[in-house]
């Protein structure tokens, strides 16, 4: 008896699940037909009772709009630069059918967008025409993300590397530390979006509507220019620091785990000697590297 009860249970949390993150009408309402063809009004009531003033079908559908307006909010609170490359419609277009294949399966919603990247690189048509500057602001938004919540390691002060073999010498970059290639120049264009915009709210807040059109910072989409970039944190801020071409190979070298003596070996042979001793102190006094 006990365990037909766990497996009733279990069965009730299935369908309950399942009825919560069913992707909403195109209204945004809860659909009247449930996966089979059925009438969702007769699941709900199979396990939901009514009260005096709501069916079983209204009580069910504010847990399901409550769920799927919530990642849609936090979804355009974590991408507030994609949102403006494509405009408040193919932006909510794309929200829904990124999140109606990619549900949310973390207790925090910071992952929300894990597979945002690779969900526009293998389906452009949420993003044409503009598929190449929303990847590179999809890009960027993630580091930001990454930067602002991934862990900082002890740092390493370089005069530690004293008298020690250059081959010997294998450096890391801190976890919150992503290194990037943009098409577009989207740092500066995302600072002026961005503002002083608040950080997303609690997850137990009530939605009452999809996400408000908020005026937005006027800022133009900028020309195509190659840039790169390291997104980083220091003292609980998250930084956009361009890299020459050169400190870019070598940082992503480091990062890949070769030697000091291997990351070394990415600078050209030739020519002027970059002031790599500089960018050492510099990235160090950063707290950028650890062991």
């Amino acid at each position: 008896m006990k365990r037909q009860t766990i497996a009733e249970l279990r069965a009730l949390q299935r369908l309950m699940a399942q009825a919560v993150m069913r992707p909403l009408s195109p209204s945004y309402r809860m659909r009247r037909r449930w996966s089979d063809g059925s009438p969702t009004k007769e699941i709900a009531a199979s396990f939901i009772k009514p009260n005096d003033r709501l069916t079983s079908f209204d009580r069910l559908e504010i847990y399901n709009r409550q769920y799927w307006l919530r990642l849609i909010e936090c979804f355009y609170e974590d991408y507030p630069g994609l949102r403006a490359v494509l405009g408040e419609n193919r932006f909510r277009d794309l929200a829904i059918a990124y999140l109606a294949q990619n549900p949310s399966t973390h207790f925090t919603l910071r992952d929300l967008g894990g597979k945002l990247i690779e969900f526009i690189q293998t389906d452009p048509r949420w993003t044409k025409p503009r598929q190449e500057l929303a990847l590179d602001m999809a890009r960027l938004e993630w580091a930001h993300i990454e930067a602002f919540d991934n862990d900082a390691k002890p740092p390493f002060a370089l005069d530690e590397l004293l008298g020690r073999e250059a081959a010997r010498i294998h450096l890391r970059l801190q976890p919150h530390i992503t290194l990037l290639k943009l098409a577009y120049p989207l740092d500066n264009y995302l600072i002026a979006l961005r503002g002083n915009s608040r950080l997303r709210g609690e997850a137990s807040n009530a939605i009452g509507d999809l996400p408000a059109q908020a005026r937005r910072r006027s800022a133009r989409l900028p020309a195509r220019q190659s840039i790169q970039l390291a997104v980083h944190r220091h003292q609980n801020v998250v930084y956009y620091k361009r890299l020459t071409v050169r400190q870019y190979d070598l940082l992503a070298a480091i990062q890949t785990g070769a030697s000091l003596e291997g990351a070394l070996q990415t600078l050209p042979k030739t020519g002027v000697m970059p002031p790599i001793q500089t960018w050492f102190r510099s990235w160090s006094a950063l707290g950028w590297f650890w062991m």
